[in-house]
């Protein structure tokens, strides 16, 4: 006994000690790492480089044009997963990365300038000496690149070359030739490769061998594959640009945070007692340890990705909530506080490990396939499954455990659960159904009337629409927040529009203001839009428009293919999972059906506030189906284990959906209530820029936990009894 108590002691001491190393290293760092400041914030937040390239083509297709912003993209990726890629003007692209310190350093690593060229003997002589010469390919060419080890050949490192048909031809005439012979690729006027021909290649792809380290391959395979850009680009503008949030975004988002979370302790330890407490110590542990673990990941966070966050956290009172219930049910049962403890943990591990499993596939789906803020919000969401995974299962296991050890084990310190209400779910489901297959229904028949009432069916951001861009200069300078109570009011008045549709960055060390918002009309008359505003700033404000231009959507079609491509397939493998695990594709179906019910229940809200349909509803979107599909998986898993218990009984499938939505009421009630509230404090306290983003997710809360209490109990009821051959069990 005396050993136990040494180890209980001993246990609740290191988790203090490494609490306490957490804290240190969370608020002053250790070697210039891990302190929380040091955590790279996006263009949202923080702001970074803008830098203008100008195309340098008179003659080019739409096609050259959409293909040299998606390979941008792909050579800005390689710094960052958040960034901004549109076009600005005519015959300009600006790329906008966040975080930057050392804009040359940056300039220099995206050096996107120039052609990629290969170029036999002959040419590269003329080449070198600055006469006219004819490249035997060209960026063009080229499908992909890719680094590798040849392990026959003694681990060579490579870079496997694939040609297009026409590019495949070209490099077989020019390596038959060559034979023997250097072939030099160049890239930006420098030679980043002369390999030698060994012999004619003609099978539409080539391996470039002897290469010195696998990193100079990796390099050299981006170089090409990313290089191969169809237009030549001129850079003619890099500036530093502000948060396009305001600077008073990160302040009071960390202060709503710490309050909400001082909330969600205060409402576990009054629900739960001693085993909040417990789960108070260790969600705080979570959240310094999850912050630690994406600055250790060097995660760009922008807003998406504290969502990512705010759902894991959501996610990590989860846990803890479905433990602590079946504790208080093991209690209820007659066992010893000891017995609960133990018995709880064990009976909840299912639960927990199937949630986060089905989140954790959604979130690699997202962040293989995915791409910008979507892929940022996946690997926070990872982060975060792992680690509240990992503080609920041993974190609280062992310091309650430790707790009960020392002598803690009065069952009045944990709570004893009540005898479930018997609430005819099931019944109420039809109704519930109907009446949210007829919202959804109604809210998507207003789309056409949007559209010709005021002129789209959603309320699109400039991100996804494209836009005016208005740079203006000053005579002072104008911090962000100034600019959004000064400034926009102006523009949004003389423009007729919505201020919520125009957002600021500031340019750093200058008086100028970059103003986006949608597309201004101007047709050189007194009564258009763009000549309204001009007149406003001059007059209002002595203010000068330096610069105007019509700008595309930074989500290119690409990344809302991959957005839309990534969502159905982690839908499908989610599917997949579920089905396998609970031996039932009904389970699976029903869950997904569920997911897809949620989305649209808060996309109906874009529809009917018009709320602006940008990079924080992507973010919202994504973070209602993690949060969506864990609520769904915690009642199929007690549908799943009263089958067993019930099936000797001969209670019918109606009588375990119901008991078993009745059972895990409570543990929905205060998860959601949690999560809620924390996003509540953030809604009241946060910047009117977040505002929005804050009302849906409590919206999408409030809808994930309708669904998982009237939807998917009864949706999988009825699929189990009226679709497919009939049982003969007697549970019918």
């Amino acid at each position: 006994m005396k050993k136990t108590k040494r180890n209980a002691v001993l246990v609740i001491i290191a988790f203090l000690l490494v609490l306490g190393v957490a804290i240190y290293t969370a608020i002053f760092g250790v070697a210039d790492r891990g302190k929380v400041e040091y955590i790279k914030l996006g263009l949202d937040l923080k702001g970074g480089l803008s830098v203008t390239y100008e195309i340098q083509e008179d003659d080019y297709s739409d096609k050259d044009l959409e293909d040299t912003k998606y390979k941008i993209e792909k050579r800005v990726e390689a710094y960052t997963n958040e960034y901004s890629v549109y076009e600005d003007g005519d015959k300009k692209i600006t790329a906008e990365i966040p975080g930057v310190t050392n804009a040359d350093e940056i300039l220099e690593a995206l050096n996107i300038e120039g052609k990629l060229e290969f170029l036999d003997p002959d040419n590269y002589t003329k080449w070198s000496q600055g006469q006219e010469y004819e490249a035997a390919l060209t960026g063009d060419d080229i499908k992909n690149a890719t680094a590798g080890i040849d392990s026959d050949n003694g681990n060579d490192n490579v870079v496997q070359l694939a040609f297009t048909d026409e590019g495949a031809q070209k490099f077989a005439d020019v390596t038959a030739a060559n034979v023997g012979k250097v072939v030099y690729i160049i890239y930006d006027n420098k030679v980043v490769s002369a390999p030698t021909v060994q012999s004619a290649i003609t099978g539409g792809s080539a391996e470039i061998n002897k290469i010195g380290s696998y990193e100079e391959a990796e390099q050299l395979a981006t170089t090409i594959r990313i290089g191969a850009l169809p237009l030549t680009l001129k850079q003619v503008r890099s500036n530093i640009v502000g948060a396009t949030l305001g600077s008073d975004a990160i302040s009071t988002s960390l202060k709503a945070g710490a309050i909400g979370i001082a909330l969600v302790f205060l409402i576990m330890i009054i629900v739960f007692r001693i085993p909040g407490l417990v789960a108070s110590f260790a969600l705080a542990f979570y959240t310094i340890l999850d912050l630690l673990v994406i600055n250790l990941f060097n995660v760009t966070l922008t807003l998406p990705g504290i969502a990512g966050v705010i759902l894991s956290v959501g996610m990590a009172v989860d846990a803890n909530v479905i433990i602590f219930t079946r504790i208080k049910e093991e209690l209820a049962d007659g066992k010893s506080v000891k017995q609960a403890v133990k018995g709880g943990f064990h009976n909840a591990l299912s639960a927990i490990i199937d949630g986060n499993v089905t989140t954790l596939i959604a979130a690699l789906v997202l962040g293989i396939f995915g791409t910008g803020t979507i892929k940022g919000f996946a690997l926070t969401l990872a982060i975060g499954v792992v680690l509240s995974v990992f503080t609920a299962l041993a974190v609280s296991q062992s310091l309650l455990t430790a707790l009960v050890n020392l002598g803690v084990a009065d069952a009045k310190y944990f709570g004893v659960a009540r005898e479930p209400k018997k609430t005819n779910f099931v019944k109420a489901g039809k109704f519930c159904m109907l009446g949210s297959l007829i919202v959804i229904i109604a809210c998507f028949c207003m789309m056409p009337v949007n559209n010709k009432s005021k002129g789209s069916p959603l309320n699109f951001s400039v991100e996804f629409a494209g836009g005016t861009s208005l740079t203006v200069g000053f005579d002072k300078e104008y911090s962000l927040s100034e600019a959004e109570s000064d400034i926009v009011p102006v523009i949004a008045e003389a423009a007729g529009i919505g201020e919520a549709g125009i957002s600021v960055q500031t340019v750093s060390g200058t008086n100028e203001i970059v103003f986006k918002m949608p597309e201004l009309s101007d047709d050189g008359t007194d009564d258009s839009q763009m000549s309204k505003v001009r007149a406003a700033l001059t007059d209002k404000l002595g203010a000068d428009v330096k610069e105007a231009n019509v700008i595309s959507g930074s989500v290119s079609s690409e990344m809302s293919k991959n957005a839309i491509f990534s969502v159905i397939l982690a839908a499908i493998l989610m599917l997949i999972y579920i089905a396998v695990r609970f031996h039932d594709v009904k389970f699976g179906a029903s869950a997904v059906i569920a997911l897809l019910h949620d989305v649209a229940m808060v996309f109906c809200l874009y529809i009917i506030l018009r709320l602006t349909v940008g990079n924080t509803c992507i973010a919202c979107l994504l973070t209602i189906v993690g949060y969506s599909i864990n609520a769904t998986i915690i009642i199929f898993d007690r549908i799943r284990e009263n089958i067993d218990i019930m099936r000797p009984k001969k209670a019918t499938y109606k009588d375990i959906v119901n008991l078993s939505i009745n059972q895990t009421f409570s543990r929905t009630i205060y998860t959601s209530l949690t999560t809620f509230v924390t996003i509540f404090v953030l809604y009241i306290m946060g910047v009117a820029s977040i505002k929005e983003f804050a009302l849906t997710l409590m919206a999408g809360i409030i809808i994930g936990a309708y669904s998982s209490v009237c939807i998917t109990g009864p949706l999988w009821y009825t699929m189990k009894t009226k679709l497919g051959k009939a049982r003969k069990d007697g549970l019918e």
